[in-house]
C-alpha cells in the first residue's frame, strides 16, 4: 500500500475555482472508479497551493485506476481542458509515500 501526495500550484488566483472543481467533479469521479481519496487541503500561507492525497493498495491497482480515470472520455473532454486552464503543471509535485508504524493514516 502507498499514498500519493499531490501538490498543485494554481494559476492566477483560481484556487477557489479549482477547489470547487475538485470537490464537485474530480474527487467524486475518481472515487466512482475506485480511487481511495484521503484528503484535500489548501495552504494557509500560500494562496496558490492545493494539496490532495490518494491511497492505492498496489502499483498494479494504481496503474489500472490511472488508465480508467485519465484515459476516459469524461476526463479528456470535461476535466483536462479545465485543469490545463488552472494548473501550473511545471510546478506540480507528486510524491509516493508509505505510512510509518505510528501514522494514524493507513
Amino acid at each position: 500500500m502507498f499514498f500519493e501526495l499531490r501538490q498543485y500550484r494554481i494559476k492566477d488566483g483560481k484556487r477557489d475555482r479549482w477547489v470547487q472543481l475538485m470537490e464537485e467533479k474530480i474527487i467524486p469521479f475518481q472515487m466512482s472508479k475506485g480511487v481511495v481519496f484521503v484528503g484535500s487541503f489548501v495552504a494557509v500561507d500560500e494562496p496558490d497551493l492545493y494539496i490532495w492525497i490518494r491511497r492505492f493498495d498496489s502499483e498494479e491497482e494504481a496503474e489500472r485506476l490511472y488508465q480508467e480515470v485519465y484515459q476516459s472520455d469524461y476526463w479528456k473532454t470535461e476535466i483536462a481542458p479545465l485543469a490545463k486552464e488552472m494548473l501550473d503543471r511545471d510546478r506540480m509535485v507528486i510524491t509516493r509515500m508509505s505510512a510509518t508504524d505510528r501514522s494514524v493514516i493507513r
